[in-house]
């Protein structure tokens, strides 16, 4: 395995909690010298494919005071993960084969947001109300008409008689009350983009390795909540039909694709945010698609756990303790928990 390199003089690490525009060529020419002088590869020559998957290191968990920032029990806490982020993948450029980035994407008329919902006084519910299926029953909350013919039923009565299966259907399958989220990785806003200093390193990367960087978008569906970056949480209409590929205007599918490209890697690295939410349900639905093919394939994935924060709402809710138990799970089940600190060669197999 490549020894460690030195990370490049341009990261700020001081600036990782900010936006900024990513000097493209600048970096570009500095990758290429990069490679040359540190006699780095193209990726395609690995011996070992290692795979980094960046879960949703976006603005809107990533930057605080942004819709979703993820503090963790610190209130930094995806600021120095990404910090952290940037020098692992700077120090293991030649390590490296694919960086994978998930990119959580929304607009504003999903079942998750506000304007999808109303009472009978024709309010929408504030963020972070929790609808529950008694909710919905009993007509506390009802699907908005005047958005219906923009959606995949296209009548209310349709929409409505959907919305119900679907906070049954996360009930009976013992998922997370639906919540209303704060609108977030609104497709097309800065929000939506890689944080800046981690978008820097992933294409500083994709030229030192002359590997491009992955790109993998999840949640735009408007009928379904899609916490894992490989399966979303409902994926039936509301007649249990599974929805076949290609039709685009009901439920999403399972991300079969991702699903093959990953375990076909002779690593996989995990990182991102957040560590209770998007990060643990996608690693607990790689569990699953991986005990259904070969058990032992779980000591291909590794958890880079100082690189992810939980979810922590001072005061009303700490996701600390639940994320730590996903990862002893994860863990008992032989996937690795390092830390990204530590060289790769003291911990990958």
């Amino acid at each position: 395995m490549p020894s460690p390199l030195p990370v490049p003089t341009f990261f700020d690490p001081q600036r990782v909690g900010e936006v900024w525009r990513v000097p493209y060529e600048t970096r570009a020419a500095q990758a290429a010298l990069w490679a040359k002088e540190h006699e780095l590869t193209p990726a395609v020559m690995d011996e070992k494919r290692v795979c980094l998957l960046a879960i949703d290191v976006q603005n809107t968990f990533c930057i605080p005071d942004y819709e979703l920032f993820v503090g963790g029990r610190s209130g930094r806490g995806a600021v120095d993960d990404n910090v952290r982020l940037c020098e692992f993948i700077y120090r293991n450029l030649g390590s490296i084969t694919a960086i994978a980035a998930t990119m959580d994407t929304h607009t504003a008329t999903q079942i998750f947001h506000a304007v999808f919902w109303i009472n009978e006084a024709g309010e929408h519910p504030p963020a972070m109300t929790m609808i529950s299926l008694e909710d919905v029953e009993t007509g506390v909350w009802r699907v908005n008409p005047a958005i219906a013919p923009n959606i995949a039923y296209g009548t209310a009565d349709s929409l409505q008689a959907y919305a119900l299966y679907y906070v049954r259907k996360l009930s009976q399958d013992g998922k997370y009350p639906l919540t209303i989220w704060p609108y977030h990785s609104m497709l097309g806003g800065i929000g939506h983009a890689l944080v800046s200093a981690v978008e820097e390193a992933c294409f500083f990367h994709s030229i030192a390795r002359q590997a491009q960087t992955l790109f993998e978008l999840k949640g735009d569906h408007p009928l379904t909540e899609n916490y894992s970056v490989l399966k979303p949480e409902v994926t039936e209409d509301a007649q249990q039909r599974a929805i076949p590929a290609g039709v685009a205007s009901r439920i999403a599918q399972k991300n079969l694709p991702l699903i093959s490209m990953l375990l076909d890697f002779d690593a996989v690295l995990i990182a991102g945010q957040a560590k209770s939410h998007c990060v643990a349900w996608t690693i607990d639905d790689l569990l699953t698609e991986i005990q259904a093919i070969h058990p032992k394939l779980t000591n291909r994935i590794y958890l880079l756990e100082d690189c992810s924060s939980p979810v922590v709402v001072p005061g009303v809710v700490d996701f600390t303790d639940a994320a730590d138990a996903a990862y002893e799970r994860f863990a008992a089940a032989g996937m690795h928990r390092v830390k990204s600190t530590e060289p790769m060669a003291s911990w990958l197999q």
